[in-house]
């Protein structure tokens, strides 16, 4: 508990030192996602292989909202995929943010809308996705995420005209 606390103090210390043009993007993976279930018949109209959050996943989601509450988030996205949205729930709920889906095929349609933002920006995306938006966002180190990481919390902060600088984080 007394690393939580530690870690959100510094989210919300990275936030509030901010310059007001400055922009902070919190960019992680879904929380922990429940066994696949048996493939869905195309007549449900769901996506296939779009498990929800397991219960690990949902306390870990709850966590992330914890974390960011004070963070002053004015935008969240998330992919189409249902443990992205249940990623994000918690704190949508909390901050009364409406999130926005953005399709995981097109990333820069994604990165072009946080570009066009103002404000601080939540960003739940998949391991395969994550480090792609992350050098998209101009960040040039190398990132990777195991498929078994789900604790991954990326702080970029934009500063204006400037490079973008990147703090990696586990929670």
């Amino acid at each position: 508990m007394k690393r939580a606390v530690v870690l959100a103090l510094l989210f919300v210390g990275l936030a509030a030192s901010a310059r007001a043009a400055d922009q902070v993007i919190f960019v992680v993976r879904h929380a922990e996602r429940a066994d696949q279930p048996a493939a869905p018949m195309a007549s449900q109209g769901t996506i296939p292989n779009d498990p929800p959050l397991s219960e690990a996943g949902n306390a870990r989601a709850a966590k992330l909202a914890a974390m960011l509450a004070s963070a002053d988030i004015k935008h969240i996205f998330t992919t189409e995929f249902k443990r992205t949205r249940q990623t994000a729930a918690p704190l949508a709920d909390k901050t009364k943010v409406q999130a926005v889906m953005s399709a995981t095929r097109d990333p820069a349609v994604l990165i072009e809308a946080v570009h066009k933002t103002t404000g601080n920006v939540l960003i739940v995306g998949h391991s395969n996705t994550v480090p792609d938006l992350l050098k998209r966002l101009g960040i040039k180190q190398a990132i990777t995420i195991a498929d078994n990481e789900y604790d991954n919390l990326f702080v970029v902060v934009r500063r204006a005209g400037g490079e973008p600088t990147l703090v990696r984080l586990r929670y």
